[in-house]
């Protein structure tokens, strides 16, 4: 009977502390304008073949280059394609390779920089100058080094900029975890025999997460900038495979008669990016133990 109080005092206090951030969060306008855009980016992704209003790829060529009007309402491309239905298609490629570069970077940046905190001595010297030399190198450069290595394509774009943020997420997480291990509940998990795996896992990895989330808000709209650039330069995803980064390498050449051909894309890629960033401040700020009020 105790032990099903105690539980449900448990949940009741998460319950408590999520409603508590929630509504921290609310009070900032610019993060909750973050998050709608990111749900109608995420809707647009999941439903584009119900939304768009051609396929990505159906080419009119006696529509090319069209301006914006009734028929398309952002215009075509050089080849006739709607731009709209691009804009939205490349809405998955934008958020899939930044959600899953930011989950490969937080897996192993992650791990590593748990492990070198938690075990500390040579292994965390080792880690930390691994680190050390893969931050030494610009996340672009090192992300076109990645990518002309291995190659272009969606998988290799989001290989490439993960690998460039490991040693961030590195960082964060050591820092989360030194603070954390030291704690009073990490002692009485020892005093009650937990092995470091369990105390790494259910204990120090949860109480470490609120920086790790900011750090990943803000990480998946350089991952999409990231993205862009690759793309942009011809290493990232590749035609006919819609990418706002890939839409304006297309359209410079004819920046000056037909702008409208990279200013979707472009203000594509800021509001999105935009609204990362404000979501990521807001949570910062939501998840400080320190803001109360």
């Amino acid at each position: 009977m105790k032990a099903i109080v105690a539980q449900d005092a448990v949940a009741k206090k998460k319950k408590s502390q999520l409603a508590s951030i929630f509504k921290r969060l609310r009070k900032n306008k610019l993060a909750v304008f973050g998050l709608i855009t990111l749900f109608i980016l995420v809707v647009l992704a999941v439903f584009a073949p119900y939304i768009a209003p051609y396929p990505y790829d159906q080419q009119n060529l006696e529509d090319k280059l069209a301006k914006p009007g009734s028929k398309y309402l952002l215009g075509a491309d050089n080849f006739g394609r709607d731009i709209l239905s691009r804009l939205i298609y490349g809405s998955r490629i934008s958020l899939i390779v930044g959600f899953i570069s930011v989950g490969i970077s937080l897996s192993i940046g992650g791990t590593l920089g748990a492990i070198s905190a938690f075990y500390g001595g040579k292994l965390d010297i080792i880690i930390m100058r691994f680190c050390d030399v893969l931050q030494s190198v610009p996340q672009t450069i090192l992300a076109i080094a990645v990518s002309a290595a291995l190659g272009s394509g969606v998988f290799y774009t989001m290989l490439a900029i993960g690998i460039a943020s490991v040693p961030r997420f590195a960082r964060v997480c050591r820092a989360a975890v030194l603070t954390n291990k030291e704690q009073e509940y990490v002692e009485a998990c020892y005093s009650i025999g937990a092995s470091n795996k369990r105390i790494i896992m259910m204990h120090i990895i949860p109480n470490s997460l609120a920086p790790i989330i900011v750090q990943a808000t803000s990480r998946i709209a350089s991952a999409i900038i990231a993205a862009a650039s690759l793309s942009f330069v011809g290493l990232g995803v590749q035609p006919p495979t819609p990418e706002w980064g890939s839409m304006l390498s297309a359209g410079r050449a004819y920046v000056v008669s037909y702008p409208h051909m990279v200013i979707s894309p472009g203000l594509s890629i800021v509001l999105t990016v935009f609204s990362l960033n404000m979501l990521g401040d807001g949570l910062r700020d939501a998840l400080d133990p320190r803001l109360k009020n």
